[in-house]
This record gives structure tokens, sequence and C-alpha cells, in this order.
């Protein structure tokens, strides 16, 4: 079984700003797609003889316009985002869409984050499928101080590619953000204390 298919269940009380009103799982019943490896994308070995800087390059330029995301990080932000994200695994970004934005639903299990509407995750709970999904590759980590992640745009008719990398780093910034990260710390352990409209602030959005 894939880690994306593992079930992963965290009670969480019902919000009235969401009317959530279900128990929170990893996405157990998403399998239309299964983590590419390293293997499958890139010849590693060739990659070895390749300095951070240019890896992380050809990386990002291999899945540009290709309906992927490319991005990197050092491995010590790495280190950092998944000792978050273990202990909150869930969020919502808005994503903005011509005179408003669409709210979408992070469930994190590292190392994969999956990405959903959240109204499609209130209706559907873990049968609702993902607009994206990113894997993070640590094959690189001890060696040459670089995380590679890959991201992979599900619904291209829901999600552009600039959508989805805004998506992903934002989502990135949360976690690794101090200030930003107590939010996503309330969003999971203080429920009743979260506000929405704190998240359209630090992202510099309108409340409509």
């Amino acid at each position: 079984m894939s880690t994306l298919q593992r079930t992963q269940q965290i009670a969480v009380p019902p919000r009235d700003s969401f009317g959530f009103c279900r128990s929170l799982s990893f996405a157990s019943g998403f399998t239309p797609l299964q983590p590419k490896t390293m293997e499958s994308i890139m010849d590693v070995e060739r990659a070895k003889t390749k300095s951070p800087e240019e890896l992380a390059d050809i990386w990002d330029d291999y899945h540009l316009g290709r309906g992927h995301i490319g991005l990197s990080m050092k491995a010590k932000l790495y280190h950092l985002l998944k000792q978050r994200t273990a202990e909150c695994r869930y969020f919502v970004i808005p994503v903005w869409k011509g005179s408003g934005y669409t709210t979408m639903f992070l469930q994190v299990q590292m190392p994969h984050m999956i990405f959903t509407g959240l109204e499609d995750y209130k209706a559907r709970g873990t049968q609702a499928s993902p607009y994206l999904t990113a894997s993070y590759y640590t094959e690189f980590a001890d060696t040459k101080d670089l995380v590679l992640i890959r991201g992979d745009v599900v619904f291209t008719s829901k999600l552009s590619d600039k959508e989805a990398k805004f998506l992903l780093e934002t989502a990135q910034s949360f976690y690794l953000n101090d200030v930003r990260y107590k939010l996503v710390e309330r969003f999971n352990k203080q429920t009743s204390e979260f506000e929405f409209k704190d998240v359209l602030q630090a992202l510099e959005m309108p409340i409509l």
C-alpha cells in the first residue's frame, strides 16, 4: 500500500466557518495517481555530477509548461517542514481567481501533500479528487543539501500551473515562517480560535 493510500485519521472539532462535520483523514480514497520515483524522472547517476545550483535549475526547467511544478529547498528547511507538518497535517489556502478566490484544503503526510477544493472535500471527504499533489525527494539532501519538489496538477481545468506554483509555495511559507505557522497551529490545535480572515490578511488578500 502506498503512502497516499494509508489512512491517517485525526478528529477535529466542527468549525462553524467551514462547516466541517466529520473527522479528517488523509486521502485514502485517492488511488488514480501513484508517486513517481526519482529514477523515473531523471538520471540519478548523471545528476550526482551536477552542482546543487545546476541540479535545481535542471529540475525547475524540466517541469516548466508540462502540467507539473518543479521547486527545490535546502535540506534544513525540509526537516523543519517535515517536523511541523507531522504536528499539523491540515490547512486552508485561498487561491485568487478573477474577482474572488477559491479555498483549497491541504492534507499532508510527508513526503506528500495533497490539495483539494475545500467544498469538494466537505462534500465528498476522502473520496474527493485532488487538484494538485506534491512529492518531496530527499535523494540529494545529504550530498548536496538539496530537496527536490515535484507538483502534479491533476485538474488542469481548475488549476493552472501558475496557480499551482503559488499554492505550493504559499503552503510551504505557512509552515516555514514562524509568524504564519501560528495560524496553522491554530487551525489544527485551537480550532475555535481560528479565523480565515487572518489567512487572507497574511496573504494581503481582500476580505470579501
